[in-house]
């Protein structure tokens, strides 16, 4: 694919910027914080689209769907940090939220010259994860074009995949493709061309909005406590206590009692709490509910 970079906005020059490299350490900073702000607005224009997106990962994933990222240089670290985040943040299976990047897991740390021209090796890493109908894809690009994700998305549209774009492009090529598009038009980057400023940070954003909405509207969260956090380690464990304190009104010391009589499962204890019923049945009543605790408290 050849492309006009100088017709991107991702690749304009900043004329708030231009002197930048003359300016004090302060100065620069004021600058650059300057810019950063417009990046929750134009986010902000994008709801709409984001909220169809959430819609769409919330339908899939109960179904045994998975939200599938694909990305290349910053975009794609930013899809498998989110991915990676998941699973101990919401206590999902670390197949849920897959993130991928265009040369390999060795792309994460070090520059893989050319992998983004590659629009087959997206379909390649697509069909070794065996994506299917019942995913749904995000192709994460600033500049809308990336090879590599275009590859994907066309990839997944065979499939009758649910598709998704998010750019920092107006006129994507990447938003043609997809069937949403999510926009963020964030302007030139304080430093030209540089999509790890604004655009990264946009894009992050949206990654977490996502995500986050998708696992409340799933049951992994209760009012806006982390019930299904994993007690992996001692900070967590001390954080699952607190939760169960918090969504129950149980002191720390019983909250510890009720998450050793649940196994250390901080949703099974507060419904054992609530309901003052055993493991078993708390388990019973999640069932029926989906796993949904405000549900499962009300399950006959």
């Amino acid at each position: 694919m050849t492309v006009d970079i100088e017709s991107l906005m991702t690749e304009q020059r900043n004329p708030k910027t231009e002197n930048i490299d003359q300016l004090s350490t302060a100065e620069m900073l004021k600058l650059i914080n300057d810019e950063d702000k417009i990046v929750a607005y134009a986010v902000e224009k994008e709801i709409p689209n984001i909220a169809q997106a959430v819609d769409k990962v919330v339908e899939a994933l109960p179904r045994g769907g998975r939200l599938v990222y694909i990305g290349a240089g910053t975009s794609g670290r930013l899809g498998v940090l989110d991915a990676s985040e998941c699973p101990p943040t919401f206590g999902v299976d670390d197949s849920m939220v897959v993130g991928l990047i265009a040369g390999g897991d060795h792309a994460l740390r070090n520059a893989i010259e050319g992998a983004e021209d590659d629009e087959e090796e997206a379909v390649r890493q697509l069909r070794n994860i065996g994506l299917s109908v019942s995913d749904v894809l995000i192709g994460i690009a600033a500049s809308g074009r990336t090879p590599y994700v275009v590859g994907g998305l066309k990839y997944a549209n065979e499939l009758g995949a649910t598709t998704m774009a998010i750019s920092c492009s107006p006129n994507s090529v990447i938003g043609d493709i997809a069937k949403i598009a999510i926009t963020l038009v964030v302007g030139p980057e304080a430093i030209a061309g540089s999509t790890r400023l604004k655009a990264g940070t946009a894009q992050k954003l949206v990654l977490n909005m996502i995500t986050t909405a998708a696992m409340i509207q799933i049951g992994k969260v209760y009012g806006n406590l982390m019930v299904d956090v994993k007690t992996s380690n001692v900070k967590l464990l001390e954080r699952a206590k607190r939760i169960v304190a918090q969504a129950t009104g149980l002191s720390i010391e019983q909250a510890k009692e009720f998450l050793e009589q649940a196994n250390y499962n901080p949703k099974l204890a507060i419904v054992m709490s609530k309901q003052a019923c055993t493991m078993e049945e708390a388990k019973m009543r999640l069932e029926k509910a989906h796993g949904v605790i405000r549900k499962a408290l009300s399950v006959d």
